[in-house]
């Protein structure tokens, strides 16, 4: 039996017969991972509270041949614990979960820099440091760039005529000039470009200055981008308050 020691945060979590848990972490090492924890259902689980959506922590886990198998897990930070409490927290948080999942397809593949920006969006989002509307967004935006579908929000995606542009076309990959736009493209109000580009460079001062109603728009466009990408949509985003 191989084992190994990572730090990994939870996404999910799967009942399988009577006492265990399939729990799917991502991690700072290896990726995301699916492994079994065996009892943790039962009240005298030692550590089954700590493998809870939400949940930073330190596990040892050990090499299985169809799933690897959790042995010790200890809590780094319980997120969960100021997330789910707060309603527009909890579902931003779980969108941005099912993302996270989303975008590490491969398991076991590396996936360091998603890892660090879902350690940041989480602690945002318990800390109360952002609108948890705008912490999602923010995201979104950056895992889509870190799979590398970053949208432009200034100049033309199709051509690189500086901007800034008004055109919104998702295809396109953002926006685009007046000589690149198809019929039906999307025109968002300045302001919301403006925003949207914020959220992705991290310029927190503009993005929560910003008014409801752009905050509003921006969450449709980069829903709809997202989407595109994915190829279907999120179960949880329905549900975000906005």
């Amino acid at each position: 039996m191989s084992l190994y020691r990572d730090e990994g945060v939870v996404l999910r979590t799967q009942k399988i017969g009577e006492a265990d848990r399939i729990v799917t972490l991502l991690t700072r090492e290896h990726g995301r991972v699916r492994a079994v924890a065996r009892g943790v259902r039962r009240t005298t689980s030692k550590f089954g509270a700590r493998l809870e959506p939400f949940s930073h922590v330190d596990v040892q886990l050990y090499t299985g041949r169809t799933l690897d198998g959790i042995t010790q897990a200890e809590t780094i930070t319980p997120y969960g614990r100021d997330i789910v409490t707060d309603y527009a927290r909890y579902t931003a948080g779980a969108a941005i979960l099912e993302t996270a999942e989303r975008f590490t397809d491969q398991e076991g593949e590396p996936a360091l820099q998603q890892y660090l920006l879902l350690i940041g969006a989480l602690r945002a989002l318990a800390r109360g440091e952002h609108e948890p509307g705008l912490v999602l967004d923010a995201f979104l935006l950056r895992s889509l760039a870190v799979a590398g579908y970053a949208p432009s929000f200034v100049d033309c995606a199709r051509c690189g005529a500086p901007g800034p542009h008004r055109f919104f076309v998702i295809p396109a990959g953002g926006v685009v000039c007046a000589e690149c736009r198809p019929p039906g493209a999307a025109v968002p109000a300045p302001d919301t470009l403006r925003l949207l580009g914020a959220l992705l460079a991290g310029d927190w001062e503009t993005a929560d200055a910003s008014d409801p109603r752009h905050r509003r728009e921006g969450s449709g466009l980069v829903a709809a981008y997202l989407q595109w990408h994915l190829e279907r949509g999120l179960r949880s985003l329905p549900l975000v308050v906005r």
